[in-house]
């Protein structure tokens, strides 16, 4: 594991401390860690949210009525009607 060097503002530092006092964390680099891999989980899944998003961007408008859209689905799902 690499070894870093931070400053934090005080108020960051405060409520760091209190997450080992409350027995959340047992250091605050185990807070820091998991903390950093929240921030990447979620940006995992932005990225992942916005491909989505933007694929159905481009698939355009359907013309089908809703009727014709949920039994293609189910039809997709082998869901009988």
């Amino acid at each position: 594991m690499t070894r870093q060097s931070i400053s934090l503002a005080n108020q960051n530092d405060e409520w760091l401390k209190q997450q080992i006092n409350k027995e959340e964390f047992t250091s605050k680099s185990e807070a820091v860690n998991y903390l950093i891999k929240q921030a990447r989980e979620r940006e995992e899944y932005h990225h992942y949210v916005q491909m989505k998003i933007d694929r159905g961007i481009k698939s355009g408008f359907s013309a089908k009525t809703k009727e014709e859209l949920l039994a293609e689905i189910k039809k997709r799902l082998n869901v009988s009607l």
